[in-house]
């Protein structure tokens, strides 16, 4: 008798573990993976939406107003009659946003 206690036991003990490692996946999932690709959705979308004229941030800090845009090289204006080429990649949408959203609001 003792030990038909001891399995039941032992299998509820093993549901309860079973069920916290489920939990534990779920809050992964929604608090590190689906907001990650939800960002890379958002920047392949900026990318995509570059266009000559537009002013744009790179991930280095420069800042620039596209000029030229040839397939993965972008022809960046950072001063009167300067030009820099970046790859596509270069810019970020994260800092485009906060510095000239910044600048709005002054």
């Amino acid at each position: 008798m003792n030990t038909l206690l001891l399995q039941a036991g032992a299998d509820g003990a093993g549901m309860s573990q079973l069920l916290i490692i489920g939990a534990m996946f779920v809050v992964f999932y929604f608090f590190l993976i689906r907001p990650q690709s939800k960002r890379q959705k958002e920047q392949k979308n900026f990318m995509e939406g570059l266009e000559k004229g537009a002013e744009v941030v790179t991930a280095s800090g420069i800042i620039g107003k596209i000029t030229k845009m040839e397939d993965d090289i972008i022809t960046l204006e950072v001063g009167t009659k300067v030009y820099i080429r970046v790859t596509r990649n270069a810019i970020s949408k994260e800092m485009t946003e906060s510095v000239f959203s910044a600048t709005e609001t002054k």
